[in-house]
C-alpha cells in the first residue's frame, strides 16, 4: 500500500472513531418504553404505528386524528386481550389467510378513505399505503389481529345471550321509528327485526366485554411510564370497544345508513 493510500485509510479510520465517540457521548434515543402491561412493553414507536393505522378505521370520520393518549389506551386494551388469548391457548380464534384476504378486499373497496384514493386498483392501493406511511404487511397484520380479537369476543361473550321479541318491539318503536321524518315510508317490523336483534345482541356483548376488560385492567399490572400519556380525568380514554382497537361495534343500520363491521 502506497504512502498516500495509507494516509487516506488512517484518516478514514480516525474519522470513524471520532464519529463513534461523539455518538457514544451523546446517544441518539431511537425508541423508548412508554408503558408496561403485565411485563409486556409498549414502545413509543407502537403509538406512532397505531396512529398511522387509524386511517383504516371506517368509524373515525369526523373524529379527527387519533391522539397518542387514546392510541396508548387502545394498545393497552389489545395487549390485555391478546394475553388472555395466549393464556387460554385459543387456537380457534386465529383467522385463516382466506378470511384475512377477504377482509382486505372489503376494506380496499368499501373504506371511505380508500374509495377516495382508488385503493381497489393496485396503483391506488400502493399510493394510499405510501401516503400514510404503511406497508401491505402491516395492514395484513392489523386485520389479522382485529379478526382474532373479534373471534375471541364472539366465542366468550356472545354465547347464551338471547333477545326477546319484546325488546325488539321496544327498539323498533322507541329508537328506529323516531328516526324517520313525517311522511317517510317506515319499514315494517318483520322486515327489520333480524337487524334489530343483531344490534341489541351486539350492544349486550359490548357491555359484557367492556366490564370484563375494565376488570382485567384493574387486576393486572398496567403502568404508564410517560406522564404525558396519562389520560386526564376530564378527558377519558377511548372506550374499549373503539373500532380502532376492536372491531366489535355493529352500526345502527337505519334509514340512509350503511357500512360493514
Amino acid at each position: 500500500m502506497g504512502g498516500r493510500a495509507r494516509t487516506f485509510v488512517c484518516a478514514l479510520l480516525l474519522a470513524l472513531v471520532a464519529a463513534y465517540t461523539v455518538h457514544a457521548q451523546s446517544p441518539v434515543v431511537l425508541d423508548k418504553v412508554v408503558a408496561v402491561v403485565n411485563n409486556q412493553a409498549i414502545l413509543a414507536s407502537d403509538i406512532d404505528h397505531e396512529i398511522r393505522l387509524s386511517v383504516l378505521d371506517p368509524n373515525r370520520g369526523g373524529m379527527g386524528v387519533l391522539t397518542p393518549t387514546h392510541a396508548l389506551d387502545q394498545l393497552i386494551g389489545r395487549a390485555l386481550i391478546q394475553q388472555q388469548i395466549r393464556q387460554q391457548d385459543l387456537q380457534s380464534t386465529e383467522p385463516g389467510n382466506a378470511e384475512v384476504a377477504a377482509r382486505l378486499t372489503e376494506m380496499r373497496t368499501e373504506l371511505p378513505a380508500c374509495v377516495r384514493e382508488h385503493c381497489a386498483t393496485d396503483s391506488g392501493w400502493q399510493a394510499f399505503l405510501s401516503a400514510h406511511g404503511l406497508t401491505a404487511g402491516e395492514v395484513e397484520t392489523y386485520l389479522r389481529y382485529r379478526l382474532e380479537i373479534l373471534s375471541f369476543i364472539e366465542q366468550r361473550f356472545r354465547q347464551g345471550i338471547s333477545i326477546s321479541p319484546e325488546e325488539i318491539q321496544t327498539y323498533y318503536s322507541k329508537t328506529l321509528i323516531p328516526q324517520y321524518a313525517k311522511g317517510e315510508a317506515i319499514p315494517p317490523l318483520d322486515q327489520v327485526s333480524s337487524r334489530i336483534q343483531e344490534i341489541l345482541l351486539q350492544q349486550r356483548v359490548n357491555a359484557l366485554f367492556d366490564d370484563w376488560l375494565s376488570n382485567l385492567r384493574k387486576e393486572g399490572e398496567v403502568e404508564v411510564l410517560d406522564p404525558a400519556l396519562e389520560a386526564p380525568d376530564s378527558s377519558p380514554a377511548a372506550p374499549a370497544t373503539s373500532p380502532d382497537a376492536l372491531p366489535t361495534s355493529v352500526p345502527n343500520h337505519t334509514k340512509g345508513q350503511g357500512g360493514s363491521r
